[in-house]
């Protein structure tokens, strides 16, 4: 049995090496795939926001040049509101405004021949105090540059070629990283005509020429040149009185002129970003027509506007479940983390990061993996090697025990030989004694005589019954053994009992008593049942004969429909951990009450086998008291 443990467990490690590296290698590539799909998923994300912005973009790039005015030129000419004369329908939007040649000042919030309406006028003033601060910096125009990447995440996120392959690259290979675009929409100047009345609309001034800042007429060609590329050069100081006398002479003498008459080219150029400060970002167009320079735009207010971005595009996701969101806006930063539930997860790398293009240069996203989705696969896998787990472990105990209930047979076969030869030789042995002490005439008196003559019948009988039980062990096991099975109420099998244990009770000084009343008919073999009680009574003999009070009880009766037969003494009882067992074949309680008694561990596995032939059950429990109780159950109506 040692050597069988050692194989098991030598064994169970070399088969369960080889599992955990399967195990280990899937778990990492089912994180891997799970992984990359987080990753394609947030790079989904990240595009939908970057179309929400290109939409946006391409909305302010397609409004009329006179349409940041109060009062536009609509179709035929006739003079309609603007569509930016209310207020902005998004909430990060705080309003649009025009800055002119000479830096003043103009919104479609307020009429040109009109005061400033009351509910607009703290949006008007802080429109304007935008426009006094633009004319500070639009000189150097500087646009922020993106905030520097974290090294471990780039413009796209960092992917080790075996992550690539177990997610990306089984569906589509790519021969060189994706580009990121530069800007969401026009990518240089364009080329665009417009009516001499939306000139005259949009060169329309608010406040004289000598209220323009003096050192901006140096410097404008530079800034319009260098940033927009304009094909137009200034000859004249920078004042809209040109632009503006020119479309009116146009617009009088324009009526039965040349095609190209009554019209103007002017250059749009692509958006760009300008910050006033941290929560305020100026995004504006550079219009060029007739040397004058104008800029157009709205204001983007930062922390309503990541805000949307977030409650939008992250917030209703099923990803905002296991990842963090941080936006990024010119030092402004919003951040979406996953519910609390997943605080206790590792943090793993930024699994998606972008800058997005002009004119939202100083817009950045990371995306992190705070606690990966759990898989399907993962789970299916999971599921799977437990039940492997279940099973291997089930079959290495049943092997285990089937070995050592094959040993245990084995052993208790050998030592059942050894009992039996035993057995055997020490009535042979007598009845040689005793006949050879009868030749040579030892026994000197008749009563002498008849003394041996008993002893030899009862080493006779002994030698007897002990090759009856083997036999009908043997028998039993073949399953030749025939029942004669009838109908009684066991009154013949007590009597017969009675009759034969009389002498070797009496001879051993023990009491039997027999409490038989009210017997049910019961089918049964006589002959057999006969044999039980012996065996039973014969064991409490063999165990305890050594005591001074012994006592034998026999009871019988009906319970509930079946017969209950009780066998009790009141010897030294049955180890508990032995009451399981003692109806197995071959085997003996290993005590030194056994070892003095001797026996081969066929009787009660015999009672066992006949009773359950017979339709019963047998089962053994020690008294409150000393000794023990062998109940057998037959069934009162049994079929043969």
């Amino acid at each position: 049995m040692r050597n069988l443990r050692l194989y098991m467990i030598v064994f169970c490690v070399l088969v369960s090496l080889p599992l955990a590296f399967v195990a280990w290698r899937t778990y990492g590539a089912l994180d891997r795939e799970t992984r990359g799909q987080v990753r394609f998923f947030a790079e989904q994300l990240l595009d939908e926001i970057e179309a929400e912005l290109r939409e946006l973009v391409r909305r302010e790039e397609g409004r009329a040049v006179d349409e940041y005015r109060h009062m536009r030129v609509g179709a035929g000419g006739i003079m309609a509101p603007s569509a930016l004369a209310e207020l902005p329908n998004e909430a990060y939007i705080l309003g649009y405004f025009q800055n002119n040649p000479d830096g003043t000042f103009q919104t479609p919030l307020v009429d040109d021949a009109g005061p400033v309406p009351t509910v607009y006028d703290q949006r008007v003033r802080q429109l304007e105090s935008i426009n006094t601060i633009f004319n500070q910096r639009k000189l150097v125009a500087r646009i922020p540059k993106p905030p520097a990447a974290r090294p471990e995440a780039q413009t796209t996120a960092k992917v080790g070629p075996k992550e690539q392959s177990s997610f990306a690259d089984r569906f589509i290979r790519t021969s060189e990283p994706k580009k990121s675009k530069k800007v969401l929409g026009q990518k240089t100047a364009r080329l665009e005509e417009i009516t001499a009345d939306q000139a005259m609309n949009l060169a329309k001034k608010e406040t004289p020429a000598d209220k323009r800042p003096r050192e901006y007429e140096a410097a404008e060609d530079e800034a319009f040149d260098a940033t927009a590329g304009s094909a137009y050069r200034r000859a004249a100081p920078s004042t809209a009185a040109p632009l503006l006398q020119e479309a009116q002479r146009q617009a009088i003498t324009g009526v039965g002129a040349q095609a190209d008459q009554g019209r103007f080219q002017v250059e749009v150029a692509p958006l760009q970003a300008v910050a006033i400060d941290t929560e305020q970002i100026f995004i504006f167009r550079r219009i060029g027509i007739n040397g004058e320079i104008y800029r157009q735009g709205f204001v983007l207010q930062l922390r309503p506007f990541l805000d949307h971005l977030m409650a939008s595009f992250y917030t209703p996701q099923p990803i905002s479940g296991y990842t963090r969101l941080r936006l990024t806006a010119a030092g402004r930063t919003a951040i979406g983390t996953p519910p609390s539930n997943t605080a206790g997860h590792r943090e793993s790398d930024w699994i998606a990061t972008r800058t997005f293009p002009a004119p939202f240069g100083f817009l950045s996203a990371e995306m992190q993996a705070v606690a990966l989705p759990p898989s399907p696969a993962r789970k299916t896998f999971t599921l799977a090697l437990g039940i492997l787990a279940v099973v291997m472990v089930a079959g290495l105990v049943a092997i285990y025990h089937s070995a050592r209930t094959v040993l245990d047979l084995s052993e208790r076969r050998s030592r059942f030989v050894s009992a039996v030869t035993h057995e055997l030789k020490t009535p042979l042995t007598n009845i040689r004694m005793y006949i050879e002490m009868l030749d040579q005439g030892i026994a000197a008196t008749p009563e002498r005589e008849q003394e041996y003559f008993g002893i030899l019948a009862s080493e006779s009988a002994r030698l007897s019954g002990l090759i009856n039980n083997v036999l009908e062990l043997s028998r039993l096991e073949k399953q030749t053994r025939r029942f004669d099975l009838r109908e009684g109420d066991l009154s013949d099998v007590l009597a017969d009992v009675r009759s034969i244990m009389a002498e070797n009770l009496a001879r051993e000084g023990f009491e039997l008593t027999v409490a038989a009343e009210g017997l049910p008919v019961c089918t049964y073999d006589r002959e057999v049942l006969v044999q039980v009680l012996i065996n039973l009574m014969e064991n409490s003999i063999k165990f305890s004969r050594h005591l001074l009070e012994k006592r034998i009880t026999i009871t019988a009766g009906e319970e509930q429909g079946r017969l209950i037969l009780k066998v009790s003494d009141n010897g030294p009882g049955i180890p508990r951990r032995a009451l399981k067992h003692v109806f197995d074949d071959f085997y003996r309680v290993d005590n030194d009450l056994n070892r003095t008694t001797g026996g081969t561990g066929i009787g009660l596995a015999l009672v066992k086998k006949f009773v359950v032939a017979m339709g019963g059950q047998v089962k053994a429990e020690n008294n409150p008291g000393p000794g023990c109780t062998i109940t057998i159950t037959l069934p009162v109506k049994a079929e043969a």
